[in-house]
């Protein structure tokens, strides 16, 4: 049997080599920021609907910024929505 050429290398190799790595972080970062704010949201007992309220925002725009597969999101939204929640959001240049 032939050995595997991906053998020993990392996942970011892989996703790399498919030419997919920067769309499955930002995939996977958007699915860490909608869990965050999900859980900050039953931390304060608030609803969807009350959270579009307190945003000045439609309940459609809640649950896409809440739905993991959904990434058209704006910074500006995601701020409002933390300050809603008690929550700052940061972002790093790495």
């Amino acid at each position: 049997m032939p050995p595997n050429p991906r053998l020993g290398s990392s996942l970011d190799d892989y996703l790399r080599e498919e030419g997919i790595l920067e769309e499955f972080q930002a995939m996977a970062a958007k699915e860490v920021i909608a869990w965050q704010l999900d859980q900050a949201m039953k931390d304060r007992n608030i609803s969807k609907t009350k959270l579009a309220e307190l945003m000045h925002t439609s309940r459609t725009q809640v649950r896409r910024m809440l739905d993991p597969k959904d990434g058209n999101v704006t910074i500006e939204t995601l701020q409002r929505a933390a300050g809603v929640v008690g929550r700052k959001v940061r972002l790093e240049l790495v």
